[in-house]
């Protein structure tokens, strides 16, 4: 359930945190500023000790249920049983996101959703927004919550990072909403893909919904009814913007459009000036663990592709890198997608291909691969064995490619703690 309920309408009220990692604590400062009465709650009963908390199952969700309002964590499943249990007792369960668009100035902010693909569309945004003369940050899942103490935003056009988990929080939707793409992702938390896809999308079509801006692919085009607003199609992409981005492939160039699309939708001036435009991209840095060479010894190239969290951005990696001999780093934490359409483009490279899998969904995705293509598939038991295995295959010629196809978890703590593992190996290896 939506409710239009913002952070300053809980002051002074009994509100509880479920979830006490970065927006979670993010959300307890800004509502500690509003004198509330504030329960803490985290499913870790080691992080809930050390903020002050409970454990969920050490009496936390008995405290919850006291509240005249829980804010919740979006890693924390909408659909969980104590969730649900929440709000047919009356409490209202509320996201942070849903909660700061309620009392910001929707006409200047640009959420950015999609199955991939949206950390780069929001970075690029927001730099050829301030280059263009247009003072712009970037919040959400990218650097710090909307909603943070200090963030300062007033006056400045916001794009915001927007997961599948936020949005369905969301009660007012903000001018504009870019869609990058749709694929299969979070069914652990969603349930199904029908419910991620329609869960998704929802962000574009509550009260408000001005614009939205969606990437050339049939996977959204297909769905055109399931948007909200006026529905703008970016272009393919222009190839030479992407360049000047240091964006690589058709994915970079569709990447670099839709921002560009989002931005003329939201008003910014020179947006829609393709020269002025590709001026603008000068100085961009392309986001670590998105696809970015660390490193070229003895005739390998060395890619982290970390924050290719499912099997789309995968795909596109291999796409871009052509018929050169890969060794792909594949597998982490399952969440219960399909990996068909990946196992099928290994499948189909021309190239020379050497699968080096990596705990936990990676050996049962080598098998697959191994019974349905000719790649070779070997097993590794962590980043440094696996950079050893495929920089031995490779024989001073090809690419290693970190491009695992799933969360970090449960090796790491996140995909930026995946990708220093990887740097790590690639630096011990190398010399």
């Amino acid at each position: 359930m939506r409710h239009a309920i913002s952070f300053s309408d809980l002051a002074g009220r009994r509100v509880g945190v479920f979830g006490l990692g970065v927006e979670g604590v993010a959300a307890r400062d800004r509502l500690v500023a509003l004198g509330c009465d504030l329960v803490l709650v985290d499913d870790d009963a080691r992080r809930a000790g050390e903020l002050g908390g409970a454990a969920t199952r050490e009496g936390g969700d008995a405290l919850l249920r006291t509240c005249d309002a829980v804010v919740k964590t979006p890693g924390i499943s909408r659909y969980r049983d104590d969730v649900l249990a929440l709000e047919a007792a009356g409490v209202p369960v509320l996201g942070g996101v849903g909660m700061w668009l309620e009392e910001a100035d929707r006409a200047r902010v640009i959420c950015v959703t999609g199955t991939k693909g949206k950390s780069t569309v929001a970075t690029v945004a927001g730099h050829l927004a301030n280059a263009l003369g247009t003072a712009c940050s970037v919040a959400g899942n990218l650097g710090v919550p909307p909603f943070a103490p200090g963030a300062a935003l007033d006056g400045r056009l916001v794009v915001v990072e927007t997961s599948s988990f936020q949005a369905t929080d969301v009660a007012h939707t903000p001018s504009v909403v870019a869609v990058t793409s749709l694929g299969e992702d979070h069914l652990d938390w969603h349930g199904s893909v029908e419910r991620y896809h329609a869960d998704k999308l929802s962000l574009t079509t509550q009260p408000e919904a001005r614009c939205t801006v969606i990437a050339a692919s049939p996977e959204l085009l297909e769905r055109r009814a399931q948007l909200g607003g006026e529905v703008v199609v970016a272009p393919p992409g222009d190839g030479a913007l992407a360049e000047a981005l240091g964006l690589v492939g058709r994915h970079g160039a569709s990447n670099a459009a839709v921002a560009v699309a989002a931005l003329s939708a939201a008003g910014v001036e020179g947006a829609d000036d393709p020269v002025r435009v590709r001026a603008a991209a000068d100085g961009y840095d392309p986001l670590p663990g998105r696809f970015r060479e660390i490193a070229c010894r003895d005739g390998v190239r060395y890619v982290d592709d970390s924050l290719a969290t499912n099997p789309l951005p995968t795909i596109a990696a291999l796409e871009a890198l052509g018929d050169d001999r890969v060794a792909l780093l594949l597998g982490g934490h399952d969440r219960g997608v399909s990996y068909e359409a990946l196992v099928a483009a290994i499948g189909a490279r021309r190239g020379p291909t050497l699968v080096v899998t990596l705990p936990d969904n990676g050996p049962a995705l080598g098998e697959r691969v191994a019974m349905t293509t000719r790649v070779e598939v070997v097993d590794a038991a962590d980043v440094a064995e696996a950079v050893a295995l495929a920089r031995r295959w490779l024989r001073g010629d090809g690419v290693v490619l970190l491009s695992p196809a799933a969360p970090s978890f449960s090796q790491f703590r996140d995909w930026k703690e995946r990708s220093e593992a990887f740097a790590a190996a690639v630096a011990d290896a190398t010399g």
